[in-house]
């Protein structure tokens, strides 16, 4: 896409080395260009990547089912004049906030009625995508470009209900770093322009690659990885690669910070405590996809690939924390839907368990298939007495 390539190439030009961080938001997000903005199909068999809703409309459905269980316990909606809100984010072509609506209506008409379902989304373009998705729920649905807008509109400065996202943190642009054993020091990896191509650089001073780019978390990043153990470091090998979201960590404070009482709730792959700094992964975990295979360069074809790094929930979690969340749960996602399946097989809403929806279940959640890649963050603020009352 040569337009966005000319739009890269000219910030390098200005900045000398840019940021990755940078690129990947031009790549995926440039509001002409980007890969997430044009490319409607990319999900599914004949996109670039499969993911959970993929599958079919079981993810979505057990969603709703645990959706109900929550807000029906949390803030008695039933017998409420109160209206829930479930928030999706990141909610691409409307597909699961579709699997969602359908199963609610359908299996629980009078909780559908006394919620609303909010879809914050900053693309116009994808905005489009979903009204056309969810034609049929308009009066259920409303859309705002970030939680700041969704403020602003609805004269609230908080909600309460669920917050949640599928897939959204991994695809937020991410900041990479390498381990320079020779000099015993971090630096940050950024993009160059050498023949005519994209090509990693290191950045000159090893703080953030580009002066564009917030720098205050990036240095902090950067000092606290100096002061990882020496143990740690002395056999780190030369090059050793991680990567740091700002952008994920500060949407999850944001998302935690206007949710009065309930549910804050991500579904992604990523990595737990104990995986950061792993032998297996000595150049991070940064992949880029074109129609379901891991393409060769990342720097390659800008705007027409994927490009997704796994979600390190130690921050994510902490961030939650830190805005004064409780931490449920998180669990691989066969641990969460299977638990969600044990309550749902025993309420007759959600209906007869066929070898179909047998099918879909085993997808979501084999270890060789989604099951232990994807996982679930659940974190909550109990709701105000005066909202369940």
């Amino acid at each position: 896409m040569r337009p966005l390539i000319e739009l890269i190439e000219r910030e390098i030009i200005a900045e000398g080395v840019l940021s990755f961080a940078r690129f990947m938001e031009l790549a995926l997000y440039c509001p002409d260009y980007g890969y997430y903005q044009t490319k409607k199909d990319n999900p599914g068999r004949r996109g670039d990547f499969f993911t959970s809703v993929s599958v079919g409309e079981l993810f979505g459905q057990l969603l709703a089912f645990q959706f109900a269980e929550w807000l029906e316990a949390e803030f008695k909606v039933q017998s409420s004049k109160f209206k829930a809100q479930i928030v999706e984010a990141g909610a691409h072509d409307g597909a699961l906030a579709r699997d969602i609506l359908n199963w609610l209506q359908t299996s629980r008409p009078k909780f559908f009625e006394q919620i609303q379902y909010v879809i914050v989304e900053p693309s116009p373009r994808r905005q489009e995508w979903q009204k056309e998705a969810l034609e049929k729920f308009a009066p259920h649905v409303r859309w705002f470009a970030d939680f700041e807008n969704l403020k602003l509109k609805t004269q609230n400065s908080k909600l309460a209900g669920i917050i949640f996202s599928n897939e959204l943190l991994d695809a937020m642009p991410v900041h990479r770093f390498g381990w320079d054993a020779a000099a015993k020091k971090w630096f940050e990896w950024g993009v160059a322009l050498a023949g005519g191509k994209f090509v990693w650089a290191r950045s000159a001073d090893g703080s953030s690659a580009c002066s564009q780019q917030p720098s205050s978390q990036v240095a902090h990043k950067l000092s606290a990885l100096h002061h990882l153990s020496p143990e740690l470091l002395d056999v780190l090998p030369d090059n050793y690669t991680i990567e740091f979201s700002p952008a994920a960590e500060n949407w999850w404070r944001e998302a935690a910070s206007v949710l009065e009482g309930g549910r804050l709730m991500t579904a992604d792959y990523g990595l737990g405590a104990d995986e950061i700094f792993s032998p297996g992964r000595p150049r991070g975990t940064l992949r880029a996809y074109f129609r379901h295979h891991v393409a060769n360069d990342i720097l390659a074809n800008a705007g027409e690939q994927d490009i997704t790094a796994h979600v390190n929930f130690p921050a994510i979690q902490a961030a939650g924390e830190a805005a004064g969340l409780t931490t449920e749960g998180f669990l691989m996602q066969a641990q969460f839907l299977t638990r969600i399946l044990n309550k749902a097989a025993k309420d007759k809403s959600f209906g007869e368990w066929s070898t179909f929806r047998t099918r879909q279940f085993q997808t979501l959640t084999h270890p060789e298939h989604l099951g232990r890649a994807f996982r679930v963050l659940v974190q909550s603020r109990p709701a105000p007495k005066s909202v369940g009352d």
